[in-house]
């Protein structure tokens, strides 16, 4: 006999058996229990995840021959469970929307929905990926999605609910599946393992579920895959070279490089996730979607239910959240967006990405001259909290990072601004003070200005050879003498 791959060998049959869609199964059974079987149902969620399953069961429980009436725990030996199963019944017809799109095809299912069953209770109609129907083909289901003959029952399953018509979402009962969570199919894993006869490390199989990224359907494809090494026991070493780190633990080192000031190690962690045959964009999406992550847990709190992420993996996040600030975060993910759509149309991806890194990674010594001008003067910026604009146009990563010590930038600048705010009061004081007095105050305050990393990288940027108090500068034009001359050179 051919082999069976592990995703349909042990689909769910009954709705005990569906993983992860508790709440929905208990729904669905009490429904066929009390005999309040709705005409439309419509089931939302990610792939892999129990819509088709879900939809299969709930024909089985309506049809199933061994009962004279609908029962919540169909047989799935009869005649009619066996054909259900295999998607071959004549009374359950199941429409792939992806290749019957067109008004046609939804005149013809409507011509047929007239007639009789021919042996079950109803006639049921599976439609997949029922967002594929074009906008006619939505408009001629419309009637009869609301009212259909008696024998006639409809399930719809999706996975992009938006495209689905409000007029045909309001004619059913809507079911929306949730992502499975990775105890859940862990769970789900070595209970499959142990009917296989194989075994597993406790690793392995959590791995496994954290690359399925909540689908059901993708975690027991990968466990094929694995099983296909021929190995009495699956290893973290054996599986190491064919299914990689999951995608948000590298995230989570690519971060907390960035949070280090190792731009070093967050290059490495990018290395990694693109060797793994992701795009820059794809990259930077999931970037984004990390960084998001992270910002809800820092504004929102710990136990923020605008996440959905198992126990343990919230307790990790919630400790790298606390790395940054809020205001580090809204900077992170615009800037990796603005990277994300140049990808799209640069011959050099890979750079900007790496130069986006190292950015984030060296934030505090990106700091604009606006905020090194105000640091010496001893003052905060005029706008408070929001970051300021730099010479690229970017906000100023260096305001909002905290990383737990202060920048080399920001201790000289506040080793500069007690002797510049010492001279300003001394001219508000006496503002009769000769020209001589209204500069710096001496040698020495000028050499602590000089000395200060963010004031020389400034000046070597901009080529400049002195450091001028423009506030004081005299009606004719001729700079005033508290201007610092540089040592030549």
């Amino acid at each position: 006999m051919a082999y069976t791959v592990l995703a349909r060998k042990y689909r769910s049959r009954t709705f005990d058996e569906i993983v992860g869609q508790d709440a929905i199964a208990t729904t669905l059974k009490n429904a066929v229990t009390s005999g309040r079987i709705h005409h439309g149902y419509l089931f939302t969620g990610t792939r892999g995840v129990g819509k088709t399953s879900m939809a299969r069961i709930l024909a089985k429980a309506i049809n199933c021959l061994s009962f004279d009436a609908p029962t919540p725990e169909p047989c799935c030996e009869c005649e009619a469970c066996r054909l259900i199963a295999e998607g071959e019944d004549l009374d359950v017809v199941e429409i792939d929307a992806a290749s019957n799109t067109g008004v046609d095809n939804i005149r013809e299912l409507r011509s047929n929905a007239s007639f009789r069953p021919a042996r079950s209770r109803y006639k049921i109609y599976i439609i997949d990926e029922v967002h594929m129907l074009s906008t006619g083909a939505f408009n001629a289901l419309l009637k009869t999605l609301e009212e259909p003959p008696d024998h006639v029952k409809f399930i719809l399953a999706t996975t992009e609910t938006q495209k689905v018509p409000a007029t045909v979402q309001s004619r059913c009962q809507r079911f929306d599946f949730r992502s499975i969570d990775t105890d859940t199919i862990a769970a789900q894993l070595q209970r499959n393992l142990d009917s296989e006869g194989l075994q597993a490390d406790e690793a392995v199989l959590r791995r496994i579920a954290r690359l399925a990224a909540g689908s059901m359907r993708d975690a027991l494809s990968l466990m094929d895959q694995l099983l296909s090494l021929g190995t009495d026991r699956l290893t973290l070493d054996a599986i190491e070279d064919i299914l990689p780190s999951p995608l948000d633990e590298t995230l989570a080192e690519v971060i907390d490089h960035v949070a280090d000031s190792d731009p070093g190690g967050a290059l490495r962690g990018v290395e990694r996730c693109l060797a793994q045959g992701r795009t820059v964009e794809r990259f930077c999406e999931a970037l984004i979607e990390y960084l998001r992550t992270l910002m809800l847990i820092r504004v929102c709190g710990a136990d923020t239910d605008l996440i959905d992420v198992s126990q343990g993996l919230r307790e990790s996040l919630v400790a790298q959240a606390g790395r940054f600030d809020a205001a580090s975060y809204v900077h992170m993910i615009g800037l990796v967006e603005q990277i994300r759509q140049a990808a799209k149309w640069s011959s050099a991806s890979r750079p900007l990405v790496d130069a986006a890194v190292v950015r984030m990674a060296m934030a505090a010594d990106f700091s604009s001259l606006e905020s090194v001008i105000a640091r010496l003067e001893g003052r905060e910026a005029a706008d408070g909290a929001a970051p300021v604009a730099n010479r690229g146009g970017q906000a100023s990563p260096s305001s909002g990072r905290t990383t737990g010590r202060p920048s080399a930038s920001s201790k000289g600048a506040e080793a500069a601004a007690p002797s510049v705010r010492s001279t300003s009061s001394s001219r508000r004081a006496s503002p009769s003070a000769p020209p001589a007095a209204q500069g710096l105050a001496s040698s020495e305050d000028k050499q602590k200005v000089l000395s200060n990393p963010a004031v020389r990288r400034t000046m070597e940027r901009f080529e400049g050879s002195r450091l001028v108090d423009v506030r004081h500068k005299r009606s004719g034009g001729k700079d005033a003498a508290g201007d610092v001359d540089t040592p030549s050179g």
